[in-house]
């Protein structure tokens, strides 16, 4: 194969893609003799912030997003498939450790998990597999997330595809390899094909705002790099001994909250000889789920600590279900906003209830006798002054969260069991909201007790709270 020469310097990605392949020879290469083909491979692509219905596949007729739309019609396609918290860490650590925010640790944005942990690199490395990380990184520690390579993004944007390119080629054991792209996430570009005319308008749409063309051309770049990728894997003979995930960390429009439209993810998985072409399924899944599934593939041990369960009947055609339940989690601490405002969440396949912990209606009761913690609490309530105590939504009927049932009657018996259902969770996830005073993180980007752009302090509270005044996270 031809040597070819990578040049980034103020090109954009459909000119960096095409200089990849210019004079590439894709004649397969034969690596019938070596174990990869004894065992599957996994090779796992990740799109960073983008709306499970911003794909043509999930029914947006304006978008165009041919890679994925084709790789779905090669494998099956996940309609019910969440995330447990609509944040960067924390959704990428729930794949790669098959737990849940609060039992990991990571229920914030750049915090790590706990350091006990053991993530997918530790289990598959047992299984002879190398375990390789491409891209956007976004977890630690390193200890935890102890990958076999880990090949950076480019100008902090771009997958590394001519080292991508380089392991494939050089590759001599089955591997596990993820993909995790910067795109779609911002910043977003002005020049775009696309105008605001030319947005498809979804209910949770309050309005098309100005970024909205520079969304649609950023996905539309990340669909072109999923085509450069899936021309790798076919390049070098792939395509047919490897289970291939298209996925999403969360989407845009709900981040940070636990709206359908933010933790409602695509999922699409290709593995030729082993899922029908062309399929959907609706079964109830989580990110969790992916850890489970890809060492019941192998045979191998489930460990009993983790929170998710396998997949890989559903991938075969099985529609059971195999949860009851999926939850969530929100926090508005570590992210711009800085409110103290934590909420769980529990969902089955049609109801799903949500309680805000430090909502207008119960913030009193959070209170101690500590009269700066307090200060912050009532900040954090007052800052959603409309968001009530527990939301309650029958998702058949209102997939959009309009129409909040928890104070009608008729649901009594309903958000009665979905309250113990999330009580039990949260014990068994040994969740800090279960003390009695209202914990506050220590945020590691956006501090409490400081004035800032977009936090507002008193005076009188300013860098007033210590270090014990905190729980503690794994920065």
């Amino acid at each position: 194969m031809k040597s070819i020469i990578y040049t980034y310097y103020n090109l954009l990605l459909g000119s960096f893609l095409a200089l990849l392949f210019v004079g590439a020879d894709y004649s397969p290469i034969d690596k019938s003799n070596i174990s990869v083909k004894k065992s599957p491979n996994f090779i796992f692509y990740l799109s960073d912030d983008q709306d499970q219905m911003d794909y043509g596949t999930y029914g947006n007729p304006k978008i165009n997003t041919l890679n994925v739309d084709k790789l779905a019609k090669e494998g099956i396609l996940f309609t019910n498939f969440y995330t447990a918290q609509a944040i960067c860490s924390p959704s990428r650590s729930q794949i790669f450790t098959g737990m849940y925010p609060v039992k990991n640790g990571c229920m914030a944005n750049h915090i790590g998990v706990k350091p006990n942990i053991k993530s997918i690199a530790t289990h598959l490395k047992k299984e002879g597999y190398e375990v390789v990380l491409a891209g956007k990184s976004h977890v630690k520690p390193n200890k935890v997330f102890n990958w076999s390579y880990y090949f950076g993004s480019i100008k902090k944007r771009y997958l590394p595809l001519n080292e991508i390119e380089n392991y494939l080629k050089n590759v001599e054991k089955p591997f596990c390899l993820f993909l995790a792209s910067d795109f779609p996430h911002g910043p977003y570009p002005k020049n775009s094909k696309y105008t605001k005319t030319d947005i498809y308008k979804l209910p949770y749409h309050q309005s098309i705002n100005n970024s909205m063309p520079g969304y649609y051309k950023n996905i539309e770049d990340d669909d072109k790099q999923l085509g450069a990728v899936l021309k790798l894997v076919d390049k070098y003979n792939f395509r047919n001994n490897s289970l291939f995930i298209y996925a999403s960390d969360h989407g845009k429009s709900g981040k940070w909250g636990l709206e359908e439209q933010g933790l409602k993810v695509p999922f699409i998985v290709r593995w030729p000889g082993h899922i029908a072409p062309n399929t959907k399924s609706d079964i109830l899944l989580s990110l969790v789920d992916v850890l489970p599934t890809f060492l019941e593939a192998l045979n191998s041990k489930i460990p009993d600590n983790i929170d998710g369960k396998s997949f890989y009947k559903a991938l075969k055609g099985n529609t059971n279900e195999i949860h009851e339940y999926i939850y969530g989690v929100a926090t508005k601490q570590n992210i711009r906003e800085c409110k103290v405002f934590p909420s769980r969440m529990v969902r089955g396949k049609r109801y799903k209830l949500i309680k805000n912990f430090n909502s207008m209606e119960i913030f009193e009761k959070n209170m101690g006798s500590n009269k700066v913690i307090n200060e912050f609490i009532r900040i954090g309530a007052k800052s959603f002054p409309k968001v009530p105590f527990e939301e309650l939504y029958d998702l058949k009927i209102d997939p959009f969260q309009k129409n909040n049932l928890a104070k009608d009657s008729k649901y009594k018996k309903i958000k009665s069991k979905l309250s113990k259902e999330l009580k039990n969770w949260m014990i068994d996830q040994n969740d800090f909201l279960l003390v009695e005073s209202m914990p506050l993180i220590k945020p590691s980007l956006h501090p409490l007790d400081k004035n800032s752009k977009w936090n507002k302090v008193n005076p009188e509270f300013i860098e007033k709270l210590t270090q014990n005044d905190y729980i503690k996270l794994h920065y």
